[in-house]
């Protein structure tokens, strides 16, 4: 029997993780700290009872040291998540996502224990903005952040630097440079380079799975700096209106958390994938107004997204996965789009929604990101 810890196994993504791993017949702890933002100070009521659970920080080395010593795999998943919340709690994120996976790795390098392999939750936002390509020209570009001047004109695309044309969104390879535009995916590439580099180092096979916009039963509707289907539908859920920046024509790559499950399987079964980084999303756009319209129509209520116009500081304007390297290792998204909304939208029906979007808004305006 393998015994794997699965760090953050209370969260949406990590609890899920949890059940799977306990179905395949291993033997699992759950190491996580409720962090009452997400858990509003409660134990999750889908908290699998098979697996042993310690509450407890991932900065408390001591206590992380024990948990890891008798272990065989380790899944991390322990992070504060938030884009904007980063950018005024930067002291918070890099502790909690760069300092805890710093400790983690110095038990792993300093101290005895029987860790054959690590896989660390990486982020699409490790890269900025996505790639893009010129049909004029048929070069691929990777575009810097949009500047607050060209936001400000809601020139919302990009264009070629050759001929002035727009770009053309494309899916973005692993292959694409990093190009962090907030404290929260530099704290997520911090996770993923240091585990990549100490696992090389020692021999330790490490993977890095790089989520694009993950989605599913069990997010939190209350938590205001979660994903934006959980945010859309706490808002439809209250009759509010959807609030969406920019023309809502920015896109994003959705995956299920059930094929981010799979990817992990593979991820810790494969020697093919050790020491590598991959991407987990669909290879499929979905813009942000869609998603709204479709959220209102499963809940049969007729209610449009406010499209402000207004923009966020450093926002991405597209990225989509390349998921051609992931195929390598057997991976193949399962759950389409409109079957995980709908899994979610049944799962949220009886879920309490606590409509706080105005609360991250309020914040964003008072730290002159918006």
């Amino acid at each position: 029997m393998v015994r794997i810890l699965v760090i953050g196994g209370a969260g949406f993504i990590g609890s899920f993780l949890v059940d799977r791993l306990i179905d395949d017949g291993h033997e699992v702890c759950i190491y996580d700290n409720l962090d009452p933002q997400v858990h509003l100070g409660k134990v999750p009521p889908y908290l699998n009872p098979k697996a042993e659970f310690m509450k407890k920080d991932v900065l408390d080395r001591e206590v992380l040291s024990n948990a890891v010593r008798d272990t065989d795999v380790i899944l991390h998943h322990g992070a504060k998540v938030g884009i904007g919340q980063s950018m005024y709690q930067i002291e918070r994120y890099i502790n909690v996502n760069t300092l805890g996976t710093a400790t983690l790795l110095d038990i792993l390098v300093n101290e005895k224990h029987n860790v054959k392999k690590l896989i660390v939750a990486s982020s699409m936002t490790v890269y900025g903005e996505g790639a893009y390509q010129c049909r004029g020209c048929g070069v691929m570009e990777e575009p810097e952040i949009r500047t607050e001047g060209q936001m400000v004109r809601r020139e919302w695309e990009f264009s070629c630097p050759s001929c002035g044309s727009t770009l053309m969104p494309v899916p973005t390879p692993e292959t694409k440079r990093m190009g962090c535009s907030n404290i929260y995916a530099l704290s997520k590439m911090d996770q993923e380079i240091m585990s990549l580099m100490v696992g090389k180092t020692y021999g330790i096979p490490t993977v890095a799975l790089r989520y694009f916009n993950v989605f599913g039963p069990r997010q939190s509707l209350s938590n205001p700096y979660t994903g934006v289907t959980a945010i859309f539908m706490s808002r439809i859920k209250n009759d509010h209106r959807p609030v969406i920046y920019e023309d809502g024509l920015q896109t994003r790559d959705f995956v299920s958390v059930h094929d981010v499950v799979q990817a992990n399987i593979l991820a810790m079964k494969k020697s093919s994938a050790d020491y590598e980084a991959f991407n987990v999303g669909t290879g499929t756009a979905v813009s942000i107004k869609q998603v709204a319209e479709i959220l209102a129509g499963l809940y049969g209520k007729n209610i449009t997204p406010e499209i402000t116009g207004k923009f966020r500081k450093r926002d991405v304007r597209h990225c989509v996965a390349d998921i051609s390297k992931i195929k390598k290792i057997g991976y193949r998204p399962e759950i389409t789009f409109k079957e995980g909304i709908k899994e979610l939208a049944a799962w949220a029906q009886d879920q309490e929604a606590m409509d706080k979007f105005h609360v991250a808004d309020t914040e964003l305006r008072k730290k002159g990101l918006l």
